[in-house]
């Protein structure tokens, strides 16, 4: 996650929680998730457009998918 933050850091904010601290077990409340590590990706109006969940993807599939979301938003 620290290269895909370097790397598109100025195009979207990225925020690691640690669910053993108080907001990070807020957040693991409000979006539900039941593994650690997940990846929760909210469009600009804060909808939820992509989750991965566990076994945490290579930092290329989070990039392509972040592609493709943004593509079909324009």
């Amino acid at each position: 996650m620290h290269g895909l933050a370097r790397e598109l850091g100025e195009r979207l904010r990225i925020i690691e929680l640690n669910v053993n601290e108080a907001i990070g077990a807020r957040a693991r409340a409000v979006y539900s998730n039941d593994k650690v590590a997940a990846i929760i990706l909210l469009n600009a109006a804060g909808s939820e457009v992509y989750r991965t969940e566990g076994k945490l993807p290579r930092t290329g599939q989070v990039r392509e998918k972040l592609a493709k979301i943004e593509a079909s938003s324009q």
